[in-house]
């Protein structure tokens, strides 16, 4: 029991959307999202790295050959550079985990077409 109220905690997706907001200068989700400096998000859990059209990634985005499951997404939130060396994303990371866990939780609510699932 203890350890499912720990799983809940360390995913907690209205958390997550609080925590989601050092993300949202570069990225936006939802039904009316657009790219901007970053990629639209919708979907993103589950997606091939640099797919988004209309969306100029880094060549080692494109060719990293990553699929964003939400162990990848956690190292990637982590470190983007170690991840992918030679990304344009220039964040630094976040390095508290249970803020990664609840943005990745934020963010597998949202399917390819922004809408929560």
């Amino acid at each position: 029991m203890v350890a499912s109220a720990m799983a809940a905690r360390a995913q907690d997706a209205a958390a997550g959307e609080k925590d989601f907001v050092v993300c949202r200068s570069c990225h936006q989700i939802g039904p009316t999202a657009k790219n901007a400096v970053g990629p639209v998000l919708n979907g993103v859990v589950g997606r091939k790295a640099g797919t988004i059209p209309g969306f100029s990634y880094s060549e080692a985005n494109r060719n990293s050959g990553l699929t964003w499951t939400p162990e990848e997404l956690d190292k990637y939130l982590t470190s983007p550079q170690t991840v992918v060396p030679r990304t344009k994303m220039i964040f630094p990371g976040i390095k508290d985990e249970t803020k990664r866990k609840n943005i990745i939780a934020f963010l597998e609510q949202y399917g390819p077409d922004g809408n929560r699932k």
